[in-house]
């Protein structure tokens, strides 16, 4: 265990940051950190007068939000354990998942509760508004009457509010903190089992690792009931002090961009997806056209070329960044060696819920291209093969980061967290002798090619997403031959007045081009136009199991 505390993080930057705003819906007046101090310690006083212990279980489901952290931060101080669920599952998936977590209260946006079937969670004692915290309903006689005197009591409580007044619970850091569900891409939800010591590591390497400062102003869009999302869009800046604008509805790059120019974030955390949109849409027409090409091969003249790329595109993300990170899923190996190439500020890491989730990282400077980054300071990691430089082998690891295991489930859990306590992540890579991580790809996903190779579609895949009239791809394997199905950019046919006849002959083309500059063993047979974008799962990675023949 670490000797710092997360609850600890949060009661020492609420008082540090008294006045300073702390969080605001994109657009919106927000809470400062004396605000979120009172809607916590209200919450506190709800759970203590209703006869919620610590231990037991607060349900959320809503879209990103203020009031959504709140919650969150209320239930995690109190001792509780906060179930935050994605809002993206259907209703009969949430009313499993509600029940499956034994929650005794739930915080749930209005429109979200009209499509539950409410019989169906007999455990739940009361359901709150997250949209304005009034209650929606309960059976519960004493909740009722608490909730109906709580501004009452809290006055009486707490008649001025002070700095000195920011006390919450002692609970220690082996106890549970989160259960998160995640679909993952292997079909079926699991409730990951993290505790105050697993996200308190994530806090300390964040704060020692990611520069920031009190007041610097950060932009939060990725899904919160996320690990990724969480950790490092709220629950890292919230402990520095910083004021994070939350984008509440499903943001579009466009909308991200707009927000980056209007707020300028010190700090941008992102999954590949919106980085590889403005590569492919903004830069790659630019570099790609023969002249620019014949430029940007010019020594000295590449470089002043470079610089004012680097320019351009560092004030597409609002200008003022420390440095861009992205994780999640794998980055486009043409646009990270671009960037890499002109001088831009980014790095890629990796994580996993089941870590909190933080896996590795590196800065910007530091980090080596196609790398992932090092290990964090509380894991040890190692390649479970003869020669982990170079023989591709599964990741396993173990340390302070990792999970208590998934929620009423001992058999996944011992399927994934071994008797030494090494706990295997189904992906696959190699690990240079400075410790840089390089992941070649999921053991589910590699494909065994017929001449005894293995094949990551992942890699075959970044080479077709960069081509014209592309918006996604996915490679699979049918009767030992590799088929890509392609996700049309029809925006981009629009534009160019291109029709679905013409876009066949363009595709064969394409595949051609694409097999010239793969391995021999990695060209693909044929391309299969797949009409409609690919379902995803909250990181943005294509859900494959849909996909692939059992």
């Amino acid at each position: 265990m670490i000797r710092e505390r997360l609850i600890g993080y949060i009661e020492q930057s609420i008082k540090q940051n008294w006045n300073i705003e702390a969080l605001s819906n994109y657009k919106e007046k927000g809470y400062s950190y004396r605000e979120i101090a009172e809607k916590i310690l209200k919450i506190h006083l709800f759970f203590k007068e209703s006869g919620i212990r610590e231990g037991d279980k607060i349900a959320l489901v809503g879209r990103n939000s203020a009031n959504w952290c709140v919650v969150y931060l209320a239930t995690v101080t109190y001792g509780a354990v906060t179930v935050p669920i994605l809002p993206d599952f259907k209703p009969e998936d949430l009313n499993n998942l509600i029940n499956h977590s034994d929650a005794r209260l739930l915080y749930v946006d209005e429109k979200i509760y009209e499509t539950l079937e409410s019989g169906k969670f007999p455990q739940i004692s009361g359901v709150i508004s997250l949209d304005n915290f009034m209650m929606i309903t309960s059976g519960n006689a004493l909740i009722k009457e608490v909730y109906s005197t709580l501004e009452e009591k809290f006055r009486k409580a707490y008649p001025e509010l002070k700095p000195e007044d920011i006390k919450f619970s002692a609970v220690t850091n082996d106890k549970l903190a989160v259960i998160s569900y995640t679909g993952g891409t292997t079909g079926f939800s699991k409730g990951v089992m993290l505790t105050h010591n697993s996200l308190a590591s994530n806090i300390r390497f964040a704060q020692n690792n990611m520069p920031l400062n009190p007041g610097d102003p950060l932009v939060s869009f990725l899904p919160l009931a996320h690990t990724y999302g969480c950790a490092f869009e709220f629950l890292f800046p919230f402990t520095y002090g910083c004021h994070i604008t939350i984008l509440s509805k499903t943001p579009s790059p466009q909308v991200i961009v707009q927000a980056f120019k209007e707020i300028k974030p010190r700090l941008i955390l992102s999954v590949p997806l919106v980085i590889e949109k403005i590569f492919k849409k903004q830069l790659l027409p630019v570099i790609s056209k023969p002249h620019m090409k014949i430029l940007l091969a010019i020594p000295g003249l590449n470089k002043i070329l470079h610089r004012k790329i680097r320019e351009k595109l560092t004030e597409t993300f609002g200008g003022r960044f420390n440095v861009i990170c992205i994780g999640g899923a794998a980055f486009n190996a043409e646009a990270e060696n671009f960037f890499r190439k002109i001088g831009f500020k980014f790095t890629v890491g990796y994580g996993m819920t089941e870590c909190g989730p933080l896996i590795s990282y590196a800065s910007w400077d530091t980090t080596k291209l196609g790398a992932s980054g090092r290990a964090v300071d509380t894991l040890e990691i190692t390649i479970d093969s003869p020669d982990p430089e170079k023989q591709v082998g599964e990741i396993i690891l173990r340390g302070e980061n990792v999970m208590l295991g998934y929620y009423k489930n001992e058999k996944a859990t011992k399927e994934i967290i071994d008797e030494k306590g090494w706990m295997h992540t189904g992906d696959l890579g190699v690990i240079d002798k400075d410790g840089n991580i390089f992941i070649k790809g999921r053991s589910k996903t590699m494909i065994l090619g017929p001449s005894g190779k293995n094949i990551f579609p992942e890699e075959i895949e970044a080479v077709i997403n960069n081509m014209d009239y592309i918006a996604e791809s996915l490679v699979i394997s049918e009767d030992n031959k590799l088929i890509g199905l392609i996700y049309p950019d029809y925006e981009m046919m629009k534009r160019d007045n291109i029709s679905e006849d013409q876009l066949i002959n363009i595709l064969e083309n394409t595949r051609k081009e694409v097999n010239e500059r793969v391995p021999e063993f990695m060209v693909v047979n044929k391309f299969r136009i797949h009409p409609e974008e690919f379902a995803k799962t909250p990181k943005r990675s294509i859900k494959r199991f849909l996909y692939t023949k059992e």
